[in-house]
């Protein structure tokens, strides 16, 4: 079984490293069993490793870096053996909150308190001049940089060669579920398909809130098969040997030969005819 048809029948184990799964944190889960239903929801669609990550920035004052490993322990201890699933901590890392944070609480909203990649939060406003100055910054501190859902945002989608040139400085870009389900107009749909056809995109993640409803559920596998459509075995790279490597800290194996590519006559944004 192979390419698409691995992906339809659920034959693909799935990591998805961006979720707001933790209960009574943010704007996730309010108690421990909608935790537990949310888990049994991502298992449902073929994921078997998720990534917690909760905000962390300034709206969310009470959330301790230092005590989300010991959350994710306690939700583990609660999702029952035969589901072989297991959650990693981590945090959601807005970006003024990491200039301000210490090294140890960098550490802890690493993932898996590894202390080498961070998954930071791309603004949904304008960026400012100094958003590369910034995220840079906490680059230098000893961080891989995975940056979750830059399509989102209209700066980039205005300007997709500032996002190029952030990816070919070596921050690895996180495209996210809600915008490739959207509909086809979409200009987070567009940017988010054509970072895939470039070979721009390093993973695919839920970032889910909730087990079911419309707030951002964990089908992870829905969003696969959308990419799969046009480039099955890359999209299988992004929720799999990618985020793997990322969990370890390691270099990401090279996506699949010919995934990801442009279609023969397709003009991406920033390019100039001819």
């Amino acid at each position: 079984m192979r390419g698409a048809a691995r992906l339809a029948a659920g034959a693909v184990h799935m990591i998805d490293l961006h979720s707001h799964v933790l209960p009574g944190l943010d704007d996730g889960p309010d108690t421990m069993d909608e935790s537990l239903d949310f888990v049994r929801a991502a298992a449902a669609q073929g994921t078997t490793v998720l990534a917690a990550t909760p905000h962390l920035r300034e709206d969310y004052p009470d959330i301790e870096v230092e005590t989300l490993p010991d959350a994710c322990e306690e939700l583990n201890e609660r999702i029952p053996a035969e589901l072989d699933f297991e959650v990693i901590s981590a945090g959601e890392v807005d970006l003024i909150w990491a200039q301000h944070a210490t090294s140890d609480e960098l550490h802890y909203a690493s993932f898996g308190q590894l202390g080498k990649d961070l998954l930071v939060e791309t603004p949904y406003g304008l960026l400012h001049d100094n958003f590369e100055e910034l995220l840079f910054q906490v680059a230098v501190r000893g961080y891989r940089i995975l940056l979750a859902h830059p399509e989102r945002n209209p700066s980039f989608q205005r300007d997709p060669n500032r996002l190029r040139a952030i990816a070919q400085r070596g921050v690895l870009l996180q495209i996210t579920l809600p915008s490739v389900l959207r509909d086809k107009s979409s200009n987070s749909r567009k940017l988010a398909f054509n970072l895939v056809r470039e070979g721009l995109a390093h993973n695919l993640a839920s970032d889910s809130h909730s087990s079911s409803g419309h707030f951002r559920p964990p089908d992870l596998r829905r969003g696969v098969q959308v990419i799969a459509e046009f480039a099955p075995a890359y999209a299988e790279w992004l929720v799999t040997d990618a985020p793997a490597a990322i969990l370890e800290g390691a270099p990401l194996p090279p996506p699949p030969s010919g995934g990801g590519k442009p279609r023969r006559g397709l003009r991406l944004p920033g390019r100039r005819k001819g």
